[in-house]
């Protein structure tokens, strides 16, 4: 009997799923992994280590069409970069050559993203020398430092380099190449009046500050042929109003970078040049939340940059910026917007994205949440690459989660995002799993914190661990505050107790008082406010929590002892939610009452006083209390010594924030 093979992807995503060419390549389909950086993913040569392999192996096995990978750089001589940074090297052609040959095998192609290096974004702009651009320019970390301005001549051996560069990587088998023209790097400083000041045939008119990467696209051609494809990666826009400030979209300011009209007039002179593709974006460093957009911005944020390049070019176009959301990817394909969508922070979070879309299982997609924690704030740390969701990213190997030799039974108290992923991991290794939630919903404190618009996606978080753990049977017990003798009934094998955390309330006169609330009392509804508000507390949740009262057209003032709001202490909050969420605040008039602390809640004020002791007295009619968390870990305690396997998990533990939380989980739950 001949078997009909059905296409479940009907009509909803038909145009994700259709081929196109890069040059001569065919991408089986129109989605592509966006490069994201290897740190920690390397050997010491710069390398891709096994663990990069595996990394790229999984999103293949995925049913990417194209992965791009995180950039390398050609030469590490004259633009010095931090020790650790990928490398192209002869010794790249073992590793690179195993990737593409396990990439091929699943069906997808690869192209490696090569970079000129950082110039004046260097990390630290002193510690190998003194930084390279295209001219001299203030560093942008520390602008006290001056950037020296390249030589012409070491402008062509760069160039020369990235043909060296090009040839080890066809010899290893990619099929293309992309260049890292964008973010404010190097390429970009060369082909930006903004930091390109040069009086060489580098400088000048737009056409002249292009020549760079025309003349490395025509290097790489000329080494390889014209038949090898290389894509270019630029910002469209970089939304840049001054030295590390940033635009929001539709703000009236005066474009300090590159604007909409000179970043189409780039896109036709680069088509014209060689190049095979566009990879269009925004943003830059001194604009750090357009390149890496957080929670904060919408879906499809960057689609209208595609889409001018779209206009002015014949060549394929890929798009980028939060498009993990599949009806905004196909309806940006289908609307003509762009040829080819990237995910990057959407492949991480889940890696079967293509595959879960073609087979209309939208349910199963876990969702990015745009924090940053996980992917590029651990850069800060120097820790792996990672995700806050999907634990596994980058150490796929080691800790996928496979069948526990020995069925138990195991008891999790807390239905938060500790417990749900505890008991998601355990159960996918065959454990037999109760779970005890107090409230009537699961979900814990990111119930709340979900409440305002511009963290919706953390509503989507809920709904999959929802319907994963209804998909795997797990026993739930809803409105059940366990007791120690509720969990010791079970005679569990083990006992995760993940029972969340309770606002720490300062010692304060009149915080007895009844205009006094907490974040998450007026969140989830049991409490609203009213007049002038003040928010006790400049931490991220004290932060949102005074935006969202300010959209809703509320005077919302924030007071912090320390010198500034959400402090960049061990890089707690990464750059780009941070710089976002405080722009968000200013724009939407929320006043900052920093290196003041509050010595008193009166009935329509409080009494501040500053480290100068000067005191002032701030209009109160409704005081939100946004000080901290302090853990509920009673049960814990009571169970110690009573249960042989026992762990406190998440905000029981110690109050961080949903990585530590997920992570949590998920380490007891692949372990037990």
């Amino acid at each position: 009997m001949r078997h009909i093979y059905k296409d479940k992807t009907g009509d909803h995503y038909r145009k994700l799923f259709e081929p196109i060419n890069i040059g001569k390549i065919t991408l089986k389909n129109r989605i592509a992994m966006a490069p994201m950086g290897l740190l920690g993913l390397t050997d010491r040569e710069g390398n891709p280590s096994p663990r990069a392999i595996d990394y790229y192996m999984e999103r293949a096995r995925g049913g990417v069409g194209l992965i791009i990978t995180g950039l390398f750089k050609v030469e590490n001589k004259i633009d010095v970069s931090r020790p650790y940074m990928t490398l192209i090297s002869h010794s790249s052609l073992g590793p690179l050559g195993e990737l593409g040959e396990a990439v091929h095998a699943l069906g997808a192609k690869i192209f490696i993203q090569l970079t000129a290096g950082f110039g004046r974004v260097s990390r630290t702009p002193t510690a190998f020398g003194q930084p390279v651009s295209a001219s001299a320019v203030a560093h942008y970390s520390d602008p006290s430092v001056t950037c020296r301005s390249l030589s012409t001549e070491e402008v062509e051996i760069i160039v020369r380099a990235f043909g060296d560069a090009a040839e080890t990587v066809a010899t290893a088998g990619m099929d293309g190449i992309e260049l890292h023209g964008h973010e404010g790097y190097l390429l970009d400083q060369f082909t930006t009046a903004l930091w390109n000041q040069r009086v060489d045939r580098y400088g000048g008119s737009l056409k002249a500050r292009l020549t760079f990467p025309i003349e490395i696209v025509q290097e790489i051609k000329k080494r390889i042929g014209n038949e090898f494809p290389v894509v270019y990666r630029f910002g469209l826009k970089h939304f840049i109003k001054g030295p590390n400030r940033s635009a929001f979209k539709g703000e009236d300011f005066v474009e300090q970078g590159r604007d909409l009209d000179e970043g189409v007039k780039m896109a036709r002179l680069l088509q014209g040049s060689g190049f095979d593709a566009l990879h269009v974006d925004a943003g830059s460093y001194d604009s750090w939340y357009w390149a890496h957009p957080p929670i904060y911005q919408e879906h499809g944020c960057m689609i209208e940059m595609a889409a001018s390049a779209k206009q002015a070019v014949s060549i394929p176009v890929i798009a980028v910026g939060r498009l993990e959301s599949p009806d905004v990817a196909e309806q940006t394909l289908a609307s003509g917007k762009a040829d080819i969508i990237a995910l990057g922070r959407g492949l991480l979070a889940e890696p079967r994205w293509p595959m879960i879309v073609r087979e209309n299982r939208n349910e199963d997609l876990r969702p990015c949440i745009g924090c940053h924690d996980g992917c590029m704030g651990r850069f800060s740390t120097f820790r792996p690459l990672c995700c806050t969701v999907n634990p596994a990213v980058g150490r796929e190997r080691e800790y996928q989660l496979t069948p526990a030799n020995t069925q138990k039974k195991v008891v999790v108290v807390g239905g938060g995002m500790a417990g749900m992923e505890a008991a998601r991991a355990a159960a996918i290794r065959g454990h037999s799993i109760t779970l005890y939630e107090k409230s009537e919903r699961l979900g814990g404190h990111v119930i709340e914190a979900a409440v305002p618009e511009f963290k919706k996606d953390l509503k989507r978080l809920i709904e999959w661990y929802e319907t994963q753990l209804k998909k795997l049977d797990i026993e739930i017990r809803l409105g059940i505050e366990a007791t120690e003798q509720d969990v010791l009934e079970h005679n569990p094998d083990a006992a995760l107790v993940a029972t969340g955390s309770d606002h720490v309330m300062p010692d304060l006169p009149g915080i007895e008082n009844r205009q006094v609330v907490t974040c998450t009392e007026l969140l989830a509804g049991r409490s609203t406010a009213h007049g002038a508000v003040v928010v006790i507390g400049g931490g991220l949740m004290g932060c949102e929590t005074a935006l969202w009262l300010a959209q809703q057209g509320l005077n919302v003032s924030v007071v912090e002892m320390l010198p500034e709001l959400m402090p960049d202490v061990l890089h707690a909050i990464p750059r780009m939610n941070r710089i976002m969420l405080l722009d968000l605040m200013t724009a939407h008039g929320v006043k900052t009452i920093t290196g003041a602390e509050v010595q008193e809640i009166a009935c329509n004020s409080v009494m501040i006083a500053r480290a100068s002791f000067e005191k002032n007295e701030v209009p109160a009619q409704t005081v939100v209390i946004a000080t901290g968390m302090q853990p509920r870990d009673g049960l814990y305690r009571a169970l110690n010594n009573k249960i042989a396997h026992l762990y406190a998990l998440g905000d029981c533990r110690e109050p961080r924030n949903i990585t530590g939380a997920i992570w949590d989980g998920y380490e007891v739950g692949r372990t037990i």
